[in-house]
């Protein structure tokens, strides 16, 4: 009666939106297109959607069924099939928890650069003038203006992670200002949560077509988007590959975090799960390809124009050396200009090797970037470009925004979902939670902010989860067993699951999770000391730099902390029985000696 009175979403559509507004991220936007860009183009699509109905469609309906039957967060879901499984839920928690520190301090950049572009002329379109007013800033001239605005005007980087400086006002109250409005989407609890995910589930698709029309008829976008859709098959024998496409399918989707279960347990008993499972899975891999055509007729554009200006500075370089006519060297004969001047001065070209560029339109097609990397600096460069540079700069943060905010409601109602099946007060708890989170993550707004950002983003998640999914995959097949299973989804949908879902379950899946595992713990081996991009002022570029001594500790914190949840809760559990037998044994004695007392007094 207690799991009747629990909360529901008011339609199934809520459900859906819910877990499209979640599991559809910044990963979509930032993270598949550089995946398609290094391994094969086009080719790449076959290991991704390949992993998709070995790997991410099965989990994927795994946890939404563990949640709707239970009708629990993942701690009690998990404590409910045996209480020595408890830890696995927690870890769950704690994995979200990090995500959570972490994750809104991209909302927050994204509100600053959207704040910025209300502007006549977008901040990151050229240097700004030094003090002296004799020029632009020197770091700025050694980099970009868009790399200048990222790593100086937004996070004010120091050079080091051992150099720690003041909170950055400005993106200390972005950071707020992004958990204030996350707070204000899930005070409600999924009431309000199911309101909200209306516009942050279909809004970014809105800005997502119209950036793609605008994409596709920006000079230069039909390179990117051939680029794109042509295969390199050779890419197909790289193990590397076929790695990243089960990572990045896993990763995608929001698997092991806990979110999945929780949105579940609010459904009603007999929801169609399975049928939503499948859909929300295919949206979120159509929303990867979807965006990764936008992010490369983007990129076209981009590869294009900085093509067409190193032509355009060679050509000018080869008119004033050999004082040539002003229309004899052309975009098109430029190329057959330098080989000519090369054959009848050749000494003269020669003194020139210094200030000849290779211009290369494949070579600027082939850089690859990902992350915020993408988000902050190749879109930025691309935008400026454009005609009515802030509406479109607008658009494309508001999306980012909105990416961000979304994936933030399944985050946290993956932490307070338990808490509120510990009868703890919720509005209460929503306050804390996020208090607490914008407090800690505070730290991520100093001057050595994003090198711990980019800590928690590398290490604070991906080992645990791939642990988590592969005990809860584990533990339903062969502890609470396939045919039990099978019962339950019976019980809610009316059928038993078919063939393919049980042979995924209990022997694909797992064994694909296990590969990851051992991949990962194997590449991290051989890593070495672990490294992060560190940005030089002087030279106005990232260079890799190797974490010092307290670092590395923290990473070790990082991966061992989530996890060890697992064993701790389950030791925990142990003893607490174990006191509690003691407990009744000694309660039995004692009960047997006073009767025997009685028994010697009657006599």
């Amino acid at each position: 009666m207690e799991k009747d009175t629990r909360d529901k979403w008011d339609s199934p559509t809520q459900f859906v939106l819910a877990c499209v507004s979640y599991a559809v991220g910044l990963g979509n936007v930032w993270r598949f297109p550089y995946l398609c860009q290094m391994h094969g183009g086009g080719g790449f699509l076959i290991p991704y959607l390949l992993m998709l109905l070995l790997e991410g469609v099965p989990l994927f309906y795994l946890e939404l069924a563990i949640g709707q039957k239970m009708r629990l967060g993942s701690i009690g879901a998990w404590t409910a099939i045996n209480p020595y499984l408890g830890g696995l839920g927690l870890a769950s928690v704690v994995t979200s928890v990090y995500l959570c520190l972490y994750y809104n301090i991209i909302n927050a950049w994204s509100f600053w650069y959207l704040f910025h572009s209300f502007q006549d002329a977008l901040p990151w379109a050229a240097c700004p003038i030094n003090a002296n007013r004799t020029g632009p800033i020197e770091e700025c001239e050694r980099a970009t203006p868009t790399q200048y605005f990222f790593y100086r005007e937004t996070l004010n980087i120091s050079s080091s992670i051992e150099e720690n400086g003041g909170i950055h006002t400005g993106q200390a109250l972005c950071f707020l200002l992004a958990w204030l409005i996350t707070y204000l989407f899930i005070v409600k609890g999924v009431k309000s949560t199911g309101k909200v995910v209306y516009f942050t589930a279909t809004f970014p698709y809105v800005v997502l077509l119209i950036y793609l029309i605008r994409g596709i008829t920006l000079h230069g976008a039909i390179n990117g988007v051939k680029y794109m859709f042509t295969p390199r098959m050779e890419q197909l024998a790289n193990p590397t590959t076929w790695i990243n496409a089960a990572t990045q399918i896993f990763f995608s989707l929001g698997l092991g975090f806990g979110s999945l279960i929780a949105f579940a347990s609010y459904n009603q008993y007999h929801n169609n799960f399975e049928r939503q499972a499948i859909v929300v899975s295919l949206i979120n891999s159509g929303t990867s390809i979807f965006s990764c055509i936008v992010t490369f007729a983007i990129y076209g554009f981009k590869a294009t124009v900085n093509y067409e200006n190193c032509l355009e500075r060679t050509r000018t370089l080869l008119l004033n050396a050999f004082s040539l006519a002003e229309d004899s060297i052309t975009m098109d004969n430029i190329f057959e200009w330098v080989t000519k001047l090369n054959t009848t001065y050749p000494e003269q070209i020669a003194d020139l090797q210094d200030k000849l560029e290779v211009c290369n339109l494949e070579r600027e097609l082939n850089t690859a970037v990902e992350g915020t990397g993408l988000a902050f600096i190749v879109y930025s460069e691309a935008i400026k470009n454009m005609p009515l540079p802030q509406l479109w700069s607008v658009l494309y943060f508001f999306m980012l925004l909105l990416l961000g905010m979304g994936s933030m409601l399944g985050n946290v109602t993956a932490i307070i979902t338990p808490l509120q099946d510990f009868k703890a007060t919720i509005p209460f708890c929503m306050c804390v939670v996020c208090l607490l989170c914008f407090l800690l993550g505070l730290g991520f707004t100093t001057t050595s902010g994003n090198y711990w950002f980019a800590m928690f983003n590398d290490y604070g998640a991906t080992f645990s989860l791939l642990f988590i999914v592969l005990i809860e995959v584990t533990i339903i097949s062969y502890y609470y067993g396939i045919k039990r299973f099978e019962k339950d989804i019976e019980d809610m949908l009316g059928h038993r699951p078919n063939w393919y879902w049980k042979i995924m379950w209990a022997g694909v899946s797992p064994l694909l999770l296990i590969g990851l595992f051992i991949f990962y713990i194997v590449n991290y081996i051989q890593g070495g000391t672990p490294t992060y991009q560190a940005w030089n002022k002087d030279l106005g570029k990232s260079e890799q730099t190797d974490y010092p001594g307290f670092g590395q500790a923290f990473i070790g914190l990082l991966l061992v902390s989530s996890v060890s949840c697992i064993p701790l809760t389950a030791l925990y559990v142990f003893c607490q029985k174990r006191g509690q037998q003691k407990q009744e044994k000694q309660q039995r004695t004692v009960g047997t000696a006073e009767a025997s007392g009685l028994d010697r007094e009657e006599n």
